[in-house]
């Protein structure tokens, strides 16, 4: 091959694992820790749309998250949902599972991403969410 192809094909790869990943995030005009959480997206390197919604029930019964997993906003990202205070890299992690229609961090734990209090956190669990609607942690969090 020659080194000419060999160099634009390497920047041709550079240049598209560089491009920003974007997330629609879907929340309630009035939620302050909404604000926060996408923040943090944004600090790690998201593109976020941020849609205000009237109906969030509706919402999260469209995308499929369970209300047991239900919390105040809702992101989608490559058709999958991410509920609640999801960490960046866990929203990595979901888009390499195929096997799951979506994450979830059920409720507001204090020192999830949006919500943190000082030092404190409670401790918390990355939810995931199969095609047959099982429950599986992709990832824990201790509290202090």
């Amino acid at each position: 091959m020659p080194r000419t192809l060999l160099a634009l094909l390497l920047l041709a790869s550079a240049a598209q694992a560089a491009e920003p990943l974007t997330i629609d995030v879907h929340r309630d005009p009035n939620c302050g820790c909404c604000s926060a959480w996408i923040d943090h997206l944004q600090n790690n390197g998201f593109v976020v749309n941020d849609h205000l919604e009237a109906d969030m029930p509706a919402l999260k019964q469209r995308l499929g998250v369970p209300p047991s997993l239900a919390s105040c906003h809702t992101g989608v990202i490559d058709g999958k949902f991410v509920e609640g205070h999801v960490p960046a890299a866990d929203i990595l992690t979901l888009r390499q599972r195929p096997d799951l229609l979506g994450a979830a961090v059920p409720g507001m734990p204090t020192g999830s991403p949006g919500m943190e209090r000082g030092n404190v956190r409670d401790a918390y669990q990355v939810i995931g969410v199969d095609k047959q609607g099982q429950a599986t942690v992709i990832t824990q969090y201790p509290g202090n």
